[in-house]
């Protein structure tokens, strides 16, 4: 088969596969986080935490819940990292230096899983397993409970009120991210990934060469990996790695793992706030930005210039001859329009353009369709300020969704955007006018300016990928993208909380004739040059001195 015709098959194959869930899976998630009863399990759990399912927060009880969760996390994730020597299940494995392990617990519980490691020369199994994997759950859960919170605000009334943090959390872990994944782990191996506890297997390469090839719990962390937007991977090579990511259809699953929750959000979404076709809007808006991106880097590896680029039929340097150009594109593009960081290829080695395209995927916010959660939340953040905009060129006070848009809720949402840019910007410049900086840089001019540019964009933004050919792994590093991390992850959420807490706080006002229709195609196509323009006025003085002039120069 023609490879041209075989990447629009596979690109038509996960959009018919993401519309069959979208209604049945998005309707079942605002069921799951409007329910009244509680599982018998799930009861259980909150005997054993403390916590009254019932009680409604406000929304700073809710923030002080989601925070001390996930301090919790941190503390406990770097101790297993610290100790692992002494737990089972270790393989001999030393423990983490300290700024690694606090870089690594800060990435994992802020759902960026950033790794400045090599998973199978540095972790055991244990921590592999009850540490890096769980916060892939948990951390999946807190931001799908926050995106929750925000909806709420939209649709209560004369409340404060936001719903019980606790309870959606365990809800989001116990009926929602389990069940998929345990699904999910059996067809990833059937399909060929590794499940087991083996240790390392010695063998003899072609050339006599020895190598230690180990197992793992790898089918088990790859998946909730994808479905909770994780990225981090069991093996350095991460899903470019056969026992990761054995071939064209774990692939495929592993892309549809990573899209599915946020676009079928956003049914969740219209559901609970009593209008379908305002979740079709934002979905729209998503997708348009997601398959441009698409395009945009596929087309960008297709057309590489070079003699040898050419004869491969592409730019192949630092792809897998499993997936080549077009299911390497996908996948880039998905990974980084959402805050996944998994990666079956080098980013590294993409073109200027079609490297600086998964750079400004990040920088959008990843809201297309972004984190599990996080997407939801950022793009309703977007939503908010186009309103804003309609009003002002129409002379209106703003609404959305029956809320009105005033100073105070617009101050939240600026909040909310200038907080990731602020941190990219400001570590970017902190790590170019030090020496470290440079030190960590393999390429000079542009192209390395664009490695330190995208660690510290792959860093706030919770995305968790690399440019490959970065040296993360000092103390200065480990410690100021660790920050970024926390900061870029928490941050935004006491925004969103607090501007969820005003919505909910308000009474409706009713629609008339003047009242701008969010439901329809021109709101998706504002959304869409909001979030277009927004980001471009931030960011492109940054992508003109790194991307940008790479491609043109060449």
């Amino acid at each position: 088969m023609n490879q041209t015709l075989a990447d629009v098959l596979q690109l038509v194959a996960l959009v018919g596969a993401l519309a069959l869930v979208h209604r049945p899976f998005g309707d079942y998630m605002a069921a799951v986080y409007s329910s009244g009863r509680h599982l018998r399990v799930e009861r259980l759990l909150y005997r054993c935490i403390g916590a009254d399912p019932g009680a409604q927060m406000r929304w700073p009880a809710y923030l002080r819940s989601v925070l001390a969760f996930s301090v919790v996390g941190v503390l406990f994730l770097y101790a297993m990292q610290r100790f692992q020597d002494k737990l089972p299940l270790s393989l001999g494995f030393a423990p983490i230096d300290p700024d690694q392990a606090f870089n690594t617990a800060a990435s994992f519980v802020a759902n960026t899983n950033w790794q400045s490691y090599a998973g199978e020369s540095a972790m055991g199994h244990l921590t592999q397993m009850a540490g890096l994997a769980v916060q892939n759950f948990v951390s999946a859960a807190v931001g799908m409970a926050v995106a929750i919170a925000l909806v709420r605000g939209f649709v209560r009334a004369r409340t404060g009120e936001l719903g019980n943090f606790w309870a959606d959390l365990v809800r989001g872990v116990v009926r929602i991210l389990l069940p998929v994944a345990f699904l999910s782990a059996l067809a990833l191996v059937a399909m060929g990934a590794v499940q087991n506890f083996s240790g390392m297997h010695e063998v003899h390469t072609l050339s006599g060469a020895t190598q230690h090839i180990p197992g793992g719990p790898v089918a088990s962390q790859e998946v909730i990996k994808e479905l909770g937007t994780n990225g981090g991977g069991f093996f350095n090579a991460n899903s470019a790695h056969p026992f990761e990511n054995p071939n064209g259809l774990s692939n495929l699953l592993e892309i549809f793992l990573i899209l599915v929750i946020p676009f079928s959000l956003t049914r969740t979404f219209g559901t609970m706030v009593g209008s379908v076709r305002q979740g079709y809007a934002i979905l729209a808006a998503m997708g348009i930005i997601w398959l441009g991106s698409v395009l945009v880097i596929t087309a960008s590896e297709y057309a590489h210039p070079g003699t040898a680029a050419q004869l491969a039929g592409g730019a192949m340097e630092g792809k897998e001859q499993r997936f080549g150009e077009g299911s390497s594109s996908l996948f880039a593009a998905s990974t980084t329009m959402t805050s996944t960081g998994a990666v079956n290829s080098f980013h590294d080695s993409f073109t200027a353009f079609g490297g600086g395209m998964t750079l400004l995927g990040m920088m959008l916010g990843e809201i297309a369709p972004g984190g599990v959660g996080s997407g939801l939340y950022g793009m309703l953040i977007m939503a908010v300020v186009a309103v804003f905009i309609a009003g002002l060129m129409v002379g209106r006070t703003p609404e959305y969704l029956g809320k009105k848009i005033g100073t105070r809720e617009i101050k939240f949402a600026a909040s909310y955007i200038l907080i990731t840019p602020a941190l990219v910007l400001g570590g970017t410049a902190l790590a170019m006018a030090l020496p470290d900086g440079k030190e960590a840089m393999t390429n000079i001019g542009a192209h390395g300016f664009t490695e330190v540019l995208y660690a510290y964009t792959s860093g706030a933004n919770n995305n968790g990928s690399a440019f490959a050919g970065f040296g993360a792994d000092t103390p200065f590093f480990n410690t100021t993208i660790g920050l970024c991390m926390l900061l870029g992850r928490f941050l935004p959420m006491v925004f969103v909380l607090a501007l969820a807490g005003s919505l909910a706080s308000q009474t409706p006002v009713p629609t008339t004739a003047g009242t701008l229709r969010t439901e329809k195609p021109l709101f998706s196509g504002m959304l869409v040059g909001s979030v277009t323009i927004i980001t471009g006025l931030t960011f492109l003085p940054a992508l003109a001195l790194g991307p940008l002039a790479e491609g043109l120069s060449r």
